[in-house]
């Protein structure tokens, strides 16, 4: 259960309002006006509760649960304990995901601007702003309406950020043009130098940065995420593109449209990613490559080549992922052969 202390329950809510809120449906059978005052795991729920079932290795929990109501895709509606009121939804983790924000929706900072803010007169500034205590807005910033500044954030000269944006604690953003509705979680480091420079013996010289970070409606970057501005062109994340923590991001690489790019993934310079493209955690890519559209990264994958529209790939190097276990499984076989000689 949630703790009272962090998150406020705006409950309870009819399955009926519940139903309309998420897109799911009320089995038949169902009382519609049941009241439910909580979210909650199925092996934690109680009858005050509604729960979820997405993935059917939880199949033997729904079945015990002791849960009021579930979400449930409507092929395991049968697979329900007694007295358990249904939502049907085709997809039950998406539609538990909007009732949680029905219960849960996150909190707003009131408007108003910390006295202890230093703020350039030469800024611009949205309605409805809230700027925590000794955030930095400098000369020629732009500051959409209702976006909130986290305490010791720092918005550099000539930034622009969005309307309804949220710029985390400690975040710094520079040489940057965020979109509307942006998340930068706390301690972002956005527009940075990217790592430019011609090797000599003699001392590398260093190139000029002299891009950009263009980001897009909706994304969220992660907590101590860094995105390098640009070279020459500009570093861009497009829109609805979801970064989580502790990601680097090199000078000039674009995202496309919903990217999910997982934990500690690094992205070399250049690389250009297309829409929906999915990195999982830890993977590193070089530079200078095409990632197509839809393609998925494994884990720790090491990208060393362009990576095909759709395609899905694992291991350093990273091959097709149908390989990559084949590979494995013949590993496997002959560790075993070996340790069964005499």
């Amino acid at each position: 259960m949630a703790d009272p202390r962090f998150f406020q329950n705006q409950g309870p809510f009819s399955l009926a309002r519940l139903a309309d809120l998420s897109g799911a449906a009320v089995a038949d059978g169902t009382d519609a006006e049941m009241a439910v005052r909580d979210v909650a795991p199925l092996q934690q729920a109680d009858k005050g509760c509604i729960s979820f079932l997405e993935n059917p290795a939880y199949l033997k929990a729904f079945q015990n649960s002791d849960a009021g109501a579930c979400v449930v895709h409507p092929r395991f509606a049968d697979r329900a304990p007694a007295g358990m009121a249904l939502l049907l939804a085709d997809r039950p983790y998406r539609a538990y995901a909007l009732i949680a924000q029905a219960f849960y929706p996150e909190a707003a900072a009131p408007a108003g601007i910390d006295p202890t803010a230093a703020i350039d007169p030469a800024a611009r500034l949205g309605d409805g702003l809230a700027v925590g205590a000794h955030a930095c807005i400098g000369a020629g910033a732009e500051i959409g309406a209702g976006t909130r500044i986290g305490p010791n954030a720092v918005i550099g000269d000539g930034v622009i950020v969005g309307a309804h944006c949220r710029i985390g604690a400690g975040a710094t953003v520079s040489h940057a043009l965020i979109g509307d509705r942006v998340v930068l979680y706390p301690g972002v480091r956005i527009g940075q130098d990217g790592f430019g420079f011609a090797p000599d013996p003699a001392g590398h010289v260093k190139v000029p940065q002299i891009g950009r970070v263009i980001i897009g409606d909706g994304c969220e970057i992660g907590a101590n995420t860094t995105i390098d501005r640009g070279s020459l062109q500009d570093t861009v994340i497009g829109d609805g593109c979801w970064i989580d923590n502790l990601v680097q991001i090199g000078h000039n690489v674009r995202l496309g449209r919903g990217c999910i790019i997982v934990a500690q993934v690094g992205i070399s310079g250049s690389t250009r990613l297309g829409n929906f493209v999915a990195v999982g955690g830890q993977a590193g890519m070089a530079g200078h490559l095409t990632i197509g559209d839809g393609a998925e990264i494994g884990a720790q994958s090491g990208i060393i080549g362009d990576v095909a529209p759709g395609a899905r790939v694992v291991g350093s190097p990273a091959v097709p992922d149908r390989l990559f276990f084949r590979q494995m499984a013949m590993l496997r076989r002959l560790a075993q052969n070996r340790n069964q000689k005499p």
